[in-house]
């Protein structure tokens, strides 16, 4: 065995081989990979080899369509047969709610490139003749899915890679994992030890051993999968023998099962409430090719739905029931990427649909490892979005959840029940006294929005269908009501929100946006090494905040930092909460190393309180001596002040567009200053607003986010952030790539658009935009915009579509409307009320 390599892949499932594969296409031949025991020993070799193309993840999405696209070339290229069958894959639906998910769906397939066909109960019948098509209402059909046989896509994908000069080395056993003071690993096994630049755990049900190895707790953990085999039914060995084509994949998602055609039988497999959590502390060491006992009486119910659907799966007997285990996450998304806090160390982890996953998980953490960047926007699957709130006792909970979730509907709005109440700010319970109806974002529980005192739905408000997955709203305690219905539409809590809209417009409203990451970037070389990493001109007095991003070595965008010089080289850094642990993990391996520069995590240390709206001068002058002026306090500065007994660093800054300020202040004292503001602020008839609140009024001021409007795939000039990026500077991160971009030619332009005639259902994001019958774009952002009384998109389409005046039209949940591109900021576009 070698001493030294390039990168080393530990793992010898479809993951760990399609990523060595991938290596070695780039021309990193010099690459190995160590498995344990045998090729596709893990969770591979039970795999049921489904490829649906079907996820609402742009991230995923890309993944998989890429792998679909992949794996018949490989029989061309290796000589060996994959097994793969493009049979087609049908989704049925049998309520509004999951014909609206498919219409959804369909906008983001259409602007990645994939087909759907939309089907009627009819057709359905004439391409799955065994099915029972009553209570159907529609269906979509991705004629390029199918199945594939996992083991001989892992040994084709290893024939390649082999081919190109990579190294497989079986039956050999990773001991241990050490970074060395050069920054190269060293890579302990039973047959030996391998220095290498890079290393990527591709371990599967071992994750978390192999994380251990280095110090990190990968939230990955597998949970039980079964599917029952059948004997051959006559009416399937007729249709062989007349040579028709197989029937295909059909997922009945309202009943949670997939079935398709198995030698001359039928294959299900549901996915079950209940299903256990598994390998918790990683399987045992001589583990191979391993099945867990049957469980049957977990899939009583999936079972009898899929016999009624279609009646011959109960007339043959069961020859094989499988239950082995599938890595999770608790989004139920796979984690592809840079692990957090090490250098050279990558994650191609958590692969619940695996072998779907594996060809495009391979792809862009091939590129990632060697270029430096992935080249699709993989923030769905970064192994950054959870943070060390997600330990064991949460993985579980949550891990299991995901895999019973697999076929709800995936509302936009959905917040999941498991793993709640976990990180609450102090003002949490005054908040829920309040109304909050509450959400979840790295773990923080955050009020979406506010109920009216005493206000619940009914039942048939609800209008829970009659099928297994109708959970169509949050779940409650016995004794709580249900406030929220989750749709693709305008919901109940639609003009609740809108009433929080006007009524921070018009008086003051208070948000509690503690979730903020937050963080302290001081020494002697901070503002040099801010100026040079950030896009902006970094504040060179105290007391300026400005607003700046983090690109990419090719100048797409990584991260949004709000910038508060507090002190001579002392900097206040603020970013989204959802992403702390990826925006920290690049400031940090940016660090100078000669200790010029020194960071600290303020996160949990500081809470974030929002006063906005045009009273809310008026309330925090009852609070504070200080000088609230425009003169002595101008909007984009930030002071120390005092609220009452309390030090607070208040910001004239915020994210709706109103006069307000953030005050950031010690969190043991949050309560105290929440209080002191709700008195003085009641005189003005202060009231909290929630999340989404704010997002529809950011929407109103074409404020962009991550990773909709910004992204790796956009350069920040698509994406609109001109005036935020200083060229005069002699440098920063990206810089040179960005205006190579640009002299280039840009390829995207962000408009908003006014959407005409919506009655009940607004842009969400991902819809594709029309200019006729040419696509030329797809939403980024949606929603009602309730100042300017509009529908409103944010989009990124065609340059030649980005005039003012340009009629373009947009697909909402099946149908098209007029859509026309307006000027920014359809509110207050000269920041009148920002700076009143």
């Amino acid at each position: 065995m070698k001493s030294t390599a390039r990168a080393v892949v530990i793992g010898g499932g479809v993951v760990g081989v399609s990523t060595l594969y991938h290596l070695a296409k780039l021309g990193w031949t010099d690459s190995i990979l160590l498995e344990r025991k045998e090729l596709t020993s893990g969770s591979t070799w039970h795999a049921a080899g489904l490829l649906p193309l079907f996820n609402l993840s742009y991230s995923v999405g890309k993944l998989h369509q890429y792998s679909v696209d992949l794996y018949p070339s490989l029989e061309a290229e290796t000589e060996l047969n994959v097994g793969f069958s493009r049979v087609s894959n049908i989704r049925l639906a049998t309520t509004r709610d999951r014909l609206d998910e498919y219409h959804y769906y369909a906008g983001v397939a259409k602007t990645i490139g994939v087909d759907v066909n939309f089907l009627t109960a009819d057709q359905v019948k004439e391409i799955w003749p065994l099915c029972n098509t009553d209570g159907v209402i529609g269906a979509i059909q991705h004629p390029e899915d199918g199945y594939i046989q996992p083991a001989d896509l892992t040994q084709a994908l290893a024939k390649g890679a082999r081919q190109r000069g990579a190294t497989i080395h079986r039956n050999t056993t990773v001991t241990g994992i050490t970074q060395l003071h050069s920054g190269e690993w060293l890579v302990s096994t039973d047959q030996g030890d391998i220095t290498c630049e890079h290393v990527i755990s591709c371990s599967g049900n071992f994750a978390r051993q192999t994380g251990a190895m280095v110090g990190l707790d990968i939230p990955v953990i597998p949970v039980e999968h079964q599917y029952i085999v059948t004997e051959q039914h006559p009416a399937i060995m007729e249709r062989k023998r007349q040579g028709l084509p197989e029937m295909g994949v059909l997922r009945e998602s309202d009943a949670s099962y997939y079935m398709r055609e198995e030698a001359g039988g039928l294959l299900l497999g549901p996915y079950e409430v209940g299903a256990p959590a598994c390998y918790v502390d990683g399987p045992a060491a001589n583990s191979e090719y391993e099945l867990f006992p049957d469980a049957l009486e977990r899939l009583e119910p999936y079972i009898l739905a899929a016999m009624e659907r279609v009646p011959a799966f109960g007339e043959v007997g069961i020859k094989k029931v499988y239950n082995g285990a599938i890595a999770y996450t608790p989004d139920g998304s796979p984690i592809v990427g840079p692990a957090w806090g090490l250098k050279n160390f990558w994650l191609n982890e958590g692969h619940s649909f695996g072998v779907t996953a594996a060809g495009g998980a391979g792809w862009q953490l091939a590129h990632w490892v060697v270029d430096g960047e992935p080249t699709i926007d993989m923030m769905g699957v970064d192994p950054r979005r959870f943070g060390d709130y997600a330990g064991r006792g949460y993985l579980i909970e949550k891990n299991e959840e995901a895999y019973a979730k697999v076929f709800t509907v995936h509302y936009p709005d959905e917040e999941r029940e498991a793993g709640r109440a976990l990180r609450r700010t102090p003002c949490y319970d005054r908040m829920k006294a309040l109304g909050a109806v509450f959400g979840s974002v790295f773990g923080w529980e955050r009020p979406n929005w506010f109920a009216p005192t005493g206000y619940a739905l009914s039942d048939a408000e609800l209008d829970r269908p009659e099928v297994l997955l109708n959970h169509n709203h949050p779940a409650t305690g016995d004794a709580e009501p249900i406030r929220e219905k989750w749709s693709f539409r305008r919901s109940n809590y639609f003009e609740h929100v809108g009433n929080e809209c006007r009524h921070v417009h018009e008086k003051v409203g208070i948000q509690d946006m503690s979730a903020f990451a937050k963080c302290e970037i001081s020494g002697p070389g901070a503002e040099a090494w801010l100026d040079g990493l950030l896009t902006n001109a970094v504040p060179k007095k105290v007391g300026r905040v400005s607003l700046s991003y983090l690109l990419t070595s090719k100048g797409g965008v990584r991260a949004e930092f709000t910038v508060y010089k507090t002190a001579p080289q002392r900097y206040y850094l603020v970013s989204a909460g959802a992403y702390e642990r990826h925006d920290h993990d690049y400031l940090r391996k940016a660090l100078p190393r000669d200790g010029s520069v020194t960071m600290e995590r303020l996160t949990t240390a500081m809470g974030v309180l929002v006063l906005a709206g045009p009273r809310s001068r008026d309330v925090l002058a009852k609070l504070t001596d200080a000088d609230l002026s425009n003169e002595a306090f101008p909007w984009l500065t930030g002071q120390r002040i005092s609220i009452g007994l309390a030090p607070v660093d208040a910001l004239r800054v915020n994210f709706i567009g109103e006069l307000g300020w953030e005050i950031h202040h010690p969190i043991e004292m949050q309560n105290y200053i929440f209080d002191q503001l709700m008195a003085a602020g009641a005189e003005f008839d202060i009231k909290p607003f929630g999340i989404r609140a704010m997002t529809l009024m950011a929407l109103e001021k074409s404020y962009k986010l991550i990773p909709r409007e910004l992204s790796v795939e956009y350069s920040a000039h698509e994406s609109g952030l001109d005036r935020f990026i200083s060229l005069k500077k002699p440098g920063f991160f990206g810089k040179d790539a960005l205006l190579a971009w640009r002299d280039k030619g840009l390829a995207n332009r962000l408009v908003t658009l006014e959407v005409h005639g919506v009655t009940d259902a607004d842009a969400r994001g991902s819809e594709a935009i029309y200019r006729g019958t040419e696509l030329v774009g797809r939403a980024t952002s949606g929603g009602f915009g309730w100042r300017c009384n509009k529908s409103l998109a944010l989009a990124m389409v065609s340059p030649a579509c980005d005039e003012v005046g340009t009629e373009l039209e947009i697909v909402i949940l099946g149908a098209r409307y007029k859509a026309t591109v307006i000027a920014d900021s359809p509110f207050d576009p000269d920041n009148n009320a920002l700076r009143s």
